[in-house]
C-alpha cells in the first residue's frame, strides 16, 4: 500500500487545478459511491485528481489505477478494508474495467463500509453500464464525460474565458457580443484538433490513432470477449464509417464487407458507440441514447475524421454535422429527421455552409439554419460555433 501512496502523491503533486471540465461542477461529490464513465482521453483522471486536490480532507483520501501491477496478486476490498483501518474516507479507483470482478466487490465495500465513500472511473462504457445494472443499482451514481467544447477548448488552449449558454437563449441570440472576438479561426483549429485535452501534447494525431487502437484492439475484445482477428473487423468497420459522409448503415452490405454474420453487426456499432467512438442517430422512436432505427452513424467527434479518414474521406459536410450531433447531446437528445438534418424536440435543424438557403425547411414550424463560417445570426440563422458554448 506504500507503493499504492507514493505513486499517487507524485500524480497529485503534477496535478494543475487552473482549468476544470464542465463536469466538474456537476457531479455531486458527497454521494456514497460515484462513478465517472467516458472514452479514452477525454480527462477523466484529472478531474479525480483535480478534487483530490481541491478538499479539505486530501490526507484521507487514496487514489489507485485498477491496471496497477499492485491488483495482480492483491483483491480490491482487502485494500479498502486496510485504507478504512487507517482512517481512510474516500478511495479513487482509476480505470476500474480493468479488475475483474470489479462491480461485485464496489458491492462489497458498499455495504460493508458504510462511511468509505467511493469514487471509480472507466473507460469502458459498456462494462460499467453492465456492472452497475447487476451489482450496483441503487447504490452508485453515474456520471458520463465527453470530450471539450469548443468553449472549453477557447478556455483550455487559448485562454479566452466565455460563459455557457442554453439552447433557447443560443437560439434566441441571446448570446453575448465579445468586442474584438473572432471565433472562426479557432473553430477551425478545434475541429481538427481540440477535443481531447490531451491535444495540448506532441504527436497529438498519433496518440489519437494509438487510442483508438487500443480500445478496438482490447478494450472491447475483452468485454465481448472476442479474438485477435474480431478486432481488426471492428478497425475496418470503423474505417468504413469514418470515410462516409455520414454514414447510413446496410447490414447486409456490411457483413459481406467484413465477413461477419448479419446479426453481428448491430453489436459491433454498439460496442464501438458505447466505447466513445461513434454515435448512431436514430429515427422518432429513440434517440442517440434510446432504442430505434439507427439512420445516420458519425464519428464520435471531428478530430477522429481528420485522424483515421484521408484528405478525400474529410468532408466538410460531414464535419459540420458530426460537430453539432457531438455538442447538442451532451445537453440534449438529437435524432434524424425525415425532411432535414436533426430533430431536437419540436425543433427542426439543417446545418450547411454560409450560402445554405431555406428551401430545406419551407414551410416546416420552429426550424432553423445552422451556418458554418457566419460569426453571428439573425432570425432562424444560427452560427454554427455557438452550438459549441452549450456545456
Amino acid at each position: 500500500m506504500e507503493k499504492l501512496t507514493e505513486n499517487y502523491k507524485r500524480l497529485l503533486s503534477q496535478t494543475s487545478t487552473s482549468f476544470h471540465r464542465y463536469l466538474y461542477y456537476k457531479v455531486n461529490w458527497n454521494s456514497r459511491m460515484i462513478g465517472i464513465v467516458g472514452a479514452r482521453g477525454v480527462g477523466k483522471t484529472t478531474m479525480l485528481l483535480q478534487h483530490i486536490k481541491n478538499q479539505s480532507d486530501a490526507s484521507h483520501t487514496l487514489y489507485v489505477n485498477a491496471e496497477d501491477f499492485y491488483f495482480a496478486s492483491h483483491k480490491l476490498i482487502d485494500l479498502a478494508d486496510q485504507f478504512y483501518k487507517m482512517g481512510g474516507k474516500i478511495l479513487f479507483v482509476d480505470e476500474i474495467h480493468r479488475y475483474e470482478g470489479w462491480s461485485k466487490e464496489l458491492k462489497l465495500i458498499y455495504d460493508y463500509y458504510p462511511e468509505l465513500h467511493v469514487v471509480f472511473s472507466g473507460s469502458s462504457v459498456l462494462d460499467i453500464n453492465k456492472g452497475v445494472k447487476s451489482d450496483l443499482s441503487r447504490r452508485a451514481v453515474i456520471y458520463t464525460m465527453y470530450g471539450l467544447s469548443f468553449r472549453e477548448y477557447l478556455e483550455l488552449f487559448e485562454g479566452i474565458k466565455l460563459q455557457t449558454y442554453t439552447l433557447d437563449e443560443i437560439l434566441t441570440h441571446r448570446t453575448e457580443v465579445i468586442p474584438d472576438f473572432h471565433p472562426l479561426p479557432y473553430f477551425k483549429k478545434y475541429l481538427r484538433n481540440g477535443y481531447y485535452p490531451f491535444a495540448l501534447e506532441e504527436d497529438y494525431e498519433k496518440k489519437l490513432t494509438a487510442i483508438v487502437t487500443k480500445t478496438l484492439e482490447t478494450d472491447i475484445p475483452e468485454y465481448a470477449n472476442m479474438n485477435v482477428s474480431t478486432g481488426r473487423k471492428l478497425k475496418r468497420l470503423l474505417a468504413v464509417i469514418a470515410k462516409s459522409v455520414p454514414f447510413k448503415p446496410n447490414i447486409v452490405t456490411l457483413a459481406e464487407v467484413l465477413g461477419i454474420s448479419r446479426n453481428n453487426v448491430a453489436d459491433y456499432l454498439l460496442f464501438i458507440e458505447e466505447a466513445g467512438l461513434i454515435m448512431q442517430l436514430r429515427d422518432q422512436t429513440g434517440g442517440v441514447r434510446s432504442l430505434g432505427k439507427v439512420n445516420k452513424v458519425y464519428l464520435e467527434n471531428t478530430n477522429l475524421i481528420y485522424a483515421l479518414a484521408d484528405n478525400d474521406g474529410a468532408d466538410i459536410g460531414n464535419i459540420r454535422e458530426t460537430f453539432f450531433a457531438n455538442q447538442m447531446r451532451v445537453t440534449d437528445n438529437p435524432i434524424t429527421s425525415p425532411v432535414s438534418d436533426f430533430l431536437i424536440g419540436e425543433r427542426t435543424f439543417e446545418v450547411g455552409g454560409r450560402n445554405k438557403k431555406q428551401k430545406q425547411i419551407k414551410n416546416i414550424d420552429n426550424a432553423f439554419i445552422v451556418k458554418d463560417d457566419i460569426e453571428y445570426g439573425c432570425l432562424n440563422v444560427i452560427p454554427l460555433w455557438q452550438f459549441g458554448m452549450l456545456y
